[in-house]
């Protein structure tokens, strides 16, 4: 029986033939074109969720080229670092780093019984900060914020670190002396102010820092009360 149907197979004639496989062809053209779109949906979609995660992290970095003022994140160096802790040294009460990046000066500071606080554009940066100080024990001490430093009073922080860029600085200069207290020190990195007469210096370069007391900058000096005793009748 087998071999009636091979010789019957083998017996066609070749018009038969052809038409048979005319007909098995698009079926096999149906199912492997299915597969091949399947596909090439499958990676159009990948491509397009690549793409679109590519721009969510990348605009927060890209933007601030963007802006009139541009403050680019750059890592603070080791040296810098330890340049604010040298200024930062005898002083107590609260901190804030405008512009704090990845959070490296504001968990530094927290380690040195600060309560610091950072404001930071970037989203990733902050979130990444909050890790960070997850991470090295501080979270307690620090505080980030996704916000413009512009919108933000720093009224109530006595120490301020800034690193900013030298056309950012003479607005922020005016900023700070109207919103700080006389008892206010003022830390900037990278780039001094223009106007006030830095009350002390350390570093070299790019890890230079420039400390200003405010009450020396604005010229507001403490003056003591002279009591005069009383003299009886």
């Amino acid at each position: 029986l087998a071999q009636v149907s091979g010789n019957a197979l083998l017996c066609l004639s070749p018009g038969a033939m052809s038409r048979a496989v005319a007909n098995a062809a698009p079926q096999e053209e149906g199912e492997g074109g299915a597969r091949r779109s399947g596909w090439g949906l499958l990676v159009t979609a990948g491509v397009g969720g690549t793409l679109v995660a590519l721009y969510a992290v990348a605009t927060p970095f890209v933007t601030p080229a963007l802006r009139k003022v541009c403050l680019p994140f750059v890592p603070a160096t080791a040296a810098q670092i330890q340049n604010v802790l040298k200024m930062l040294e005898n002083r107590s009460g609260s901190l804030v780093d405008i512009g704090s990046g990845d959070g490296r000066i504001v968990i530094a500071a927290a380690k040195k019984g600060f309560q610091a606080v950072g404001y930071e554009l970037n989203p990733w940066l902050v979130w990444y900060s909050r890790y960070r100080a997850w991470r090295d024990g501080v979270h307690q001490n620090t505080k980030f914020y996704i916000s413009d430093l512009w919108k933000v009073s720093f009224s109530h922080y006595t120490n301020v670190v800034v690193f900013g860029v030298p056309q950012m600085m003479p607005q922020l200069e005016k900023k700070l002396e109207e919103e700080l207290e006389c008892n206010a020190r003022i830390i900037a990195c990278r780039f001094p102010f223009p106007c006030w007469i830095p009350d002390h210096t350390t570093g070299e370069g790019i890890d230079t820092v420039w400390a200003y007391d405010l009450k020396h900058s604005r010229g507001c000096e403490t003056k003591s009360l002279e009591i005069t005793p009383e003299t009886e009748s």
